[in-house]
This record gives structure tokens, C-alpha cells and sequence, in this order.
């Protein structure tokens, strides 16, 4: 049995979709798994979608630890950690604390599902951790709806999901599995023609999320996350993919690419 600490900041629904879908798989056997714990960097009250992630954690009989990240940096008069800057040593301090309160819980693999959170070199070297990133490999790095703007601004044709091992720099570890999708068709070349000659940065500030394109490349990339994910640990389950010494290998120990899951993840959303 793959035993795994879930991690989340449960900023939103899409992190609870993707802890019902596996929770679900788990519940029906169809996923030999179980989650060990779950892990909140948010503490009840902070947020309201935060909490109502708390309350489905709670539902499930789940484990849960949350050690508010806000609060322990306020707590010790830190800077927020930047990007491309080295983490502040407040963040270092977290994660120790938070390492401790999880090391009573035996788990093979970390699964970063919507953690807003880059853990430091020290956690990432001592446990395997996989992060969940909408984007395929080479894709835009950051949060999702950079990534979407992004891919608007580039006039991508493809757009994609993977899951990749985390290490402390910002979506940079080895991609495990990933799934692409297309951003032209009968779908998409209507809104593509609304946002033709449009300033983007305009565009961005009036109508944000609301935006037709937007709003269908995210729908297409949500559909696929959670596919993607149950696919992936149902692999390492198999033996088929592990992880040894921080090197993405097959059931013979041998270095293996990105799996690409393309066509198992559309026959799951066609079958949907």
C-alpha cells in the first residue's frame, strides 16, 4: 500500500476536487493508497475556502496538521519570501517545525496538491515530495493563473498538466508524468478571435478570470489535474515508476523521462 502525507493550502475548490478524487479512488479500492496525513499551512479562520477544505479533511477521518505560515512569520517579524530570492530564514524554521509535527506519521511519498508553499533544500532532500503544476514540462513556471495569461500572451496551441518531483526552486524538479491538451478548435478559436489584437495587460486588469478564454483553458487544465494525478500514483502503486535517490526510475531502477499519460488521461475524461 502507498502511503502518502498530502499536503494543501486549500485555497480554493480545485483543492478540494483533487482530495475528493483520490480519497474517492482510495474509499473504493481502486486505488491501493491510504493518506497518512494532511498537512494545512492555514489555520481555521484564516480563509474562508480554507476552512471549508478543513471541514472536508475532517469529514473524511483524515489526520490533519496546520501550523499557519502567516502567523509563524508575523510570530518572528520575517519578510516574505520573494521569488527568485533565497528563502528567509523564518521559512527555514517553518518547515522544521513542520517536519517535526509529521514525524510521527509514516508516509512513502509527499503529494503537493495546491501547497502555495516551496519547501526548503532540507525537506526536500529528506522525503519525496511530488508537486502537481498546470503546466506540461518546459511550460510556464508559477501559479495557475499566471500560467494561463501566459499561454494567452504566447498565442500557445497546447497547454498541459504534470506532476514533477518538488525540490526547493519553484516548479524546476524532474518532471514525472505529464498530459497535454490542444488550445485551438471548435472550442477555443472563438474566444482565441475575442482576444485578437487586445491589450493583454488590459484585458487582465478588466475581466481577470471572467475572461472567456481564460475561463476555458483553466476548466480544460481542472478536468485533467485530478486524471493526471490518481494515474500517476496508481503507477507508483504498480512499481512501475519510483523514485530513488531523487531520480525519477522504472521497476528496473532504470532513469526514465516523463512518462507521457495523453491517452490514458482522455480515454478517463471521454469514459467521464
Amino acid at each position: 500500500m502507498l502511503r502518502l502525507a498530502w499536503f494543501s493550502t486549500g485555497r480554493g475548490p480545485g483543492s478540494r476536487q483533487l482530495l475528493a478524487a483520490v480519497q474517492g479512488e482510495i474509499a473504493s479500492g481502486r486505488l491501493n493508497a491510504e493518506i497518512a496525513v494532511v498537512y494545512c499551512n492555514r489555520e481555521r479562520g484564516e480563509d474562508a475556502n480554507t476552512d471549508l477544505f478543513l471541514d472536508q479533511v475532517t469529514n473524511y477521518g483524515l489526520p490533519l496538521e496546520c501550523l499557519s505560515s502567516r502567523r509563524f512569520r508575523k510570530d518572528r517579524d520575517g519578510q516574505p519570501a520573494r521569488k527568485d530570492e533565497p528563502l528567509p530564514e523564518w521559512r527555514r524554521e517553518y518547515d522544521r517545525e513542520v517536519m517535526k509535527r509529521l514525524d510521527r506519521y509514516e508516509f512513502d511519498l509527499g503529494m503537493l496538491a495546491g501547497y502555495m508553499l516551496i519547501f526548503c533544500d532540507d525537506v526536500a532532500e529528506k522525503h519525496n515530495l511530488l508537486n502537481l503544476h498546470p503546466a506540461a514540462p518546459g511550460g510556464p513556471k508559477g501559479i495557475w493563473q499566471d500560467i494561463i495569461w501566459e499561454l494567452i500572451q504566447r498565442r500557445a496551441d497546447r497547454a498541459g498538466v504534470m506532476v514533477h518531483l518538488a525540490t526547493s526552486a519553484l516548479d524546476e524538479g524532474p518532471p514525472v508524468t505529464f498530459c497535454t491538451y490542444p488550445l485551438r478548435g471548435p472550442g477555443f478559436d472563438a474566444l482565441w478571435r475575442e482576444v485578437e489584437a487586445q491589450d493583454l495587460d488590459k484585458l487582465r486588469k478588466e475581466q481577470g478570470e471572467q475572461n472567456g478564454l481564460f475561463a476555458e483553458i483553466r476548466r480544460q487544465g481542472v478536468a485533467r489535474e485530478a486524471p493526471l494525478l490518481i494515474e500517476t500514483l496508481r503507477s507508483f502503486v504498480a512499481g512501475q515508476i519510483t523514485i530513488k535517490n531523487k531520480t525519477v526510475v522504472d521497476a528496473a531502477g532504470r532513469p526514465i523521462g516523463p512518462q507521457n499519460l495523453t491517452g490514458e488521461i482522455e480515454r478517463v475524461i471521454a469514459a467521464a
